[in-house]
């Protein structure tokens, strides 16, 4: 007997879904939810702050996407066990708190020996961590390693130093840096009036 072809196709078709529906049941699968929103409340103590801070670490911040913690050999981006113990000596000048701060902030003004810049800065969109959530992340990273001592009362170079004039401020949030004084001009005076027209000068 002779199969017609178009239900020979038919068959095949029915047969191929049915295997590669077989096959997609047998992948794990994860449901994916959009990062929880994080409420900071403005009396969380030091060690509220780290489980905070590993939440947002482990979430929203997408930090674990690329570093590790207690691995070795071929990493993409520098694994984190330890971390506070390198910090407090990673760039001259710097505590642990201000290195991890423009590591946060400016990932690309400082990169560790042996891997390359890609870091996005965190307070900027597709993240966008508050200044208050950054704080939570410092002391998490000062407890791989170290002692929390960040409080939300903590400031650094990037947050609570205060702004410019009209609360301007440069990239990565630090204070904008005021406008030159005008040749020959006493600070704080007005710009000298236009000269009028016809006028001589030299």
């Amino acid at each position: 007997m002779t199969i017609p072809h178009s239900v020979r196709i038919a068959a095949l078709v029915v047969l191929s879904t049915a295997f590669y529906g077989y096959v997609g049941q047998m992948v794990p699968q994860n449901e994916v939810h959009p990062p929880a929103e994080v409420v900071i409340r403005a009396d969380l103590s030091t060690a509220e702050m780290v489980e905070v801070g590993r939440g947002i670490a482990e979430g929203k911040g997408l930090c674990r996407t690329c570093h590790t913690i207690g691995q070795t050999g071929a990493l993409r981006f520098p694994d984190l066990d330890g971390v506070d113990i390198r910090a407090q000596t990673r760039v001259p000048g710097l505590s642990d708190v201000e290195y991890f701060a423009q590591s946060l902030y400016e990932p690309d003004r400082f990169i560790v020996p042996g891997f390359n810049p890609g870091m996005p800065p965190i307070n900027r969109p597709p993240i966008g961590l508050t200044d208050q959530e950054i704080l939570c992340v410092i002391a998490y990273l000062q407890s791989l390693g170290g002692t929390p001592s960040v409080t939300l009362q903590t400031t650094h170079q990037y947050y609570g130093g205060g702004a410019a004039p009209g609360g301007a401020t440069a990239p990565g949030g630090a204070p904008a840096p005021a406008a030159p004084p005008v040749p020959g001009n006493a600070p704080g005076a007005p710009p000298p009036a236009p000269p009028a027209k016809g006028a001589v000068t030299r």
